[in-house]
């Protein structure tokens, strides 16, 4: 079949010039050549439109003209493939392959949604028992019950774990532990609005202890961006209706606990995925978190703490409210992790201070705070830089991720 198309290929062909080797001759002298079938492919075999002949490309339209019943052994590979494609068992994208938009989304409303949640119930539950520590560790048991769960089950498979990796992975548990609990002596003790306008100030901690700490270079721009965000909390602190010490200073140490968090972490860093990492950090962070909540609220607990919730509430709200907190807090923390996989550190820097505002707003409006004008416009405020610093920030470790990529 090849050598009859390539002889009635020799037909001169009106207003297509004439190859200056017979394409006959070409063909004796590849079909003697042992390599011929190494540079040359079948006739039937079109590649990207064309058929090599002595290491040339000829457009296919002239053998079409030459040669009219062969039409149909020179269609083209992707034609041939998108015909048979379903015979050779190649399936469809489903939506979600189609329009991953879809799945990021709902991984952004699922982290809103269960941090409001979470900030929401966790706040009514001080109402009526006003003991962090303790709820602190309840947040913190809830969901290592939950990953030994997943674990047994094998969603995700557990990574085995060695001494090396326990011994980087115990600051972070410590700086984790001690973030949570002053965060909830914080939640206790003023309003939830108030505790994040305060906990706004933790990138300026973070770019202090890069600074001076991890002796790195922060630009100046960077640092100009901090600048509103120490007014507007300045702003909001000084008006404050529910202001205290006890919750102002609780808020800044956690603050403080989460920047060592970070560094740690950098100093950390492993092929263990996140979902793994987040389950040993949060068995560690229990351990660490049981005995202050013994020493500080173990007596007050066992005297009156259990019995005044429990004739507040009733028993099974009591412990249905605690378990679901529990729930909300560890989903919340896990799904934050796998967005942060989804997409770029930009628009995670965004989203999470589009979540600031979202728990901020929610937590007005459900708890009924008063707020005063200018709380108000300092919050907003501190929003505003946190949310340029957030922006600058990304688009930095872009540029360097870009810069070591090249």
């Amino acid at each position: 079949m090849e050598s009859r198309v390539l002889l009635r290929a020799t037909v001169p062909v009106a207003g297509i010039p004439q190859l200056r080797r017979p394409i006959v001759a070409i063909h004796r002298q590849f079909s003697t050549a042992s390599s011929f079938t190494a540079f040359a492919k079948p006739i039937g075999a079109i590649g990207e439109g064309g058929n090599l002949i002595s290491g040339r490309q000829l457009r296919p339209i002239l053998l079409l003209e030459s040669s009219p019943e062969k039409r149909e052994i020179l269609k083209p590979v992707k034609a041939a493939a998108a015909e048979g494609g379903e015979s050779a068992g190649e399936t469809k994208p489903g939506i979600l392959g189609k329009y991953p938009w879809l799945v990021t989304g709902f991984f952004f409303f699922m982290w809103y949604f269960l941090n409001v949640i979470f900030n929401i119930l966790n706040k009514k539950i001080y109402n009526y028992f006003p003991y962090p520590y303790f709820v602190s560790v309840i947040h913190l048991l809830v969901g290592v019950v939950y990953c030994l769960i997943s674990w047994s089950v094998g969603l995700p498979k557990r990574a085995p774990i060695d001494a090396n990796l326990l011994k980087v992975l115990i600051p972070v548990a410590v700086c984790h532990a001690l973030g949570h609990v002053t965060s909830n002596v914080s939640f206790a003790a003023v309003a939830v609005s108030f505790t994040h306008t305060i906990k706004a100030l933790e990138p300026f901690f973070n770019a202090a202890a890069s600074q001076f700490v991890l002796g790195q270079s922060i630009p100046i721009s960077l640092w100009l961006s901090l600048l509103p965000v120490v007014l507007g909390v300045s702003m909001a602190s000084l008006t404050e209706l529910s202001f205290n010490w006890l919750g102002f200073i609780s808020a800044m140490i956690s603050n403080v606990s989460f920047t060592y968090r970070s560094i740690f972490s950098k100093k950390a860093m492993t092929d263990m995925d996140s979902t793994n990492v987040y389950a040993y950090i949060s068995i560690i962070a229990l351990f660490v978190c049981i005995p202050p909540a013994i020493i500080v609220e173990g007596p007050q607990l066992l005297k009156h703490g259990f019995n005044d919730a429990i004739a507040k509430v009733g028993m099974t709200k009591f412990v249905t409210d605690l378990f679901w907190v529990g729930m909300f807090y560890h989903l919340y923390n896990q799904l934050a992790t796998n967005t942060l996989e989804r997409v770029a550190p930009l628009t995670h820097a965004v989203g999470n201070v589009l979540k600031r505002v979202f728990v901020i707003g929610f937590s007005i409006v459900i708890f009924g705070n008063k707020i005063s004008t200018q709380t108000g416009i300092g919050t907003g405020i501190a929003i505003a830089g946190v949310a340029m610093y957030s922006v600058i920030k990304a688009k930095i470790e872009e540029d360097k991720r870009k810069g070591k990529t090249a």
